[in-house]
């Protein structure tokens, strides 16, 4: 384990040297095929055809060139109009990410501790209760005394208690509601202040490091990113993060002069075929929002996002700016839940991880981390190959979730030379 950790920030380190900002080049100059990836083109456009989705951004950078970003399909599929490459996602939980970023910059200053009491930071949380019982007639419930306090690393890992409103436990979605807790998505009208300081009165699922539970962890970490730098989280991302890699599109409320790069929202008909959403769900981008969620709130293209991954795997640093050390990036790229069940996979600090045991099953190497989005977006990042992928649609529910999956190993059987 000690050799495989070294190894990861051997490679981290590695990739700097091949570029400090994406530029596109030959899929051959890299080791991988130009006709082989255009695989991809023919699976996504099968899906397209048999109404299984309405189109998708697709991005491959390998070490730090990009090799293959097309728009697929259609955008808007009630007109036919085609899918454009600087569209604009509504990312939903490829947020934490960014939101664990941040959090880390100021861990790098010295602000804290991650194994600090979130209570010292954010008062509400201190003395956590744990749900005993509860009562799904009324949504009443007892509680006992949770055995310690909820930690900034919890926080970061999901091992916190915290569960989700809206997809959440039963018992945690009723509790919220009756609370007005929000989800994370679409609630412009709230602060973060007021959501999280209710929250942190709320009973935890469990006991706070016991369990992993997905839940509005990262949410919590935005409002301590504003108490902490003594900023808006809007205003922090934008000067410490989106300025300097330059991520021009990404947003959490967009300008008006890009509303017309948001995305067309998609559902299913009765036979599970894409149509579009009407009505205003799914505008809240649009909207003049004050509740700045770190989970889910943000809207950002393909190429933005994968210049974020790319500081990543370049050590901390893009564009000429570190804005974290390779040591801090190589501990947020490791597990950090121990032996808790997540599957095959593990957690690390905001990222999903391929363990040893994921690896043998899948095509990305141990050591990849990854994640998604609710509305159909998905990445991963593999150090050993210095590959980054991104798949970006908008669908929901999704019966053909899977075009994730095949997408990965339509990318790996481009490779023709490994790293």
């Amino acid at each position: 384990m000690k050799y495989f950790y070294s190894l990861v920030l051997i490679l981290l380190v590695n990739h700097f040297s091949f570029s400090q900002t994406l530029v596109s080049a030959t899929p051959e100059s890299q080791g991988m095929s130009t006709q082989r990836l255009q695989r991809i083109d023919k699976v996504v456009n099968e899906y397209v055809d048999k109404s299984y989705t309405a189109g998708a951004v697709v991005l491959v950078v390998r070490n730090g060139k990009i090799v293959y970003h097309k728009g697929l399909g259609y955008d808007d599929i009630s007109i036919k109009k085609p899918m454009p490459k600087d569209i604009i996602f509504r990312i939903a939980s490829q947020s934490k990410a960014i939101t664990s970023v941040a959090v880390m910059m100021l861990y790098e200053e010295g602000k804290f501790l991650l194994d600090d009491p979130i209570s010292k930071y954010i008062p509400s949380f201190k003395n956590p209760t744990v749900l005993d019982k509860f009562n799904e007639k009324d949504s009443t419930y007892t509680t006992i005394p949770a055995k310690r306090e909820i930690t900034v690393r919890d926080l970061l890992t999901h091992t916190s208690g915290i569960s989700y409103a809206g997809i959440g436990t039963k018992e945690a979605v009723a509790i919220y509601a009756k609370n007005k807790i929000p989800s994370g998505i679409g609630t412009p009208d709230n602060t973060l202040a007021d959501a999280i300081n209710r929250l942190g009165k709320m009973p935890l699922v469990h006991q706070p490091g016991e369990k992993w539970t997905y839940g509005l962890n990262t949410d919590v970490l935005g409002y301590f990113v504003e108490v902490i730098s003594g900023k808006s989280f809007d205003a922090f991302l934008h000067e410490r993060v989106f300025k300097p890699i330059g991520m021009n599109d990404t947003y959490f409320y967009l300008p008006e002069s890009k509303f017309n790069r948001l995305a067309s929202l998609n559902t299913e008909d009765k036979d599970k075929k894409v149509i579009k959403v009407t009505g205003n769900q799914g505008n809240y981008p649009t909207k003049k929002g004050t509740y700045f969620s770190g989970g889910a709130g943000l809207v950002s293209t393909a190429t933005d996002y994968a210049m974020f991954l790319q500081m990543l795997l370049n050590g901390g640093k893009y564009n000429g700016q570190q804005l974290l050390s390779p040591v801090t990036v190589n501990m947020m790229i490791h597990n950090q839940i121990g032996d808790l069940s997540l599957g095959n996979k593990k957690f690390g600090l905001g990222f999903g991880l391929t363990t040893t045991a994921e690896a043998a099953r899948i095509t990305p190497s141990e050591g990849t981390f990854d994640w998604g989005g609710y509305y159909g977006t998905t990445y991963w990042v593999d150090p050993k190959e210095g590959i980054i992928g991104l798949i970006m649609t908008q669908k929901v529910p999704n019966s053909y979730g899977d075009l994730g999956e095949k997408f990965k190993v339509l990318v790996y059987q481009a490779v023709t030379k490994l790293n």
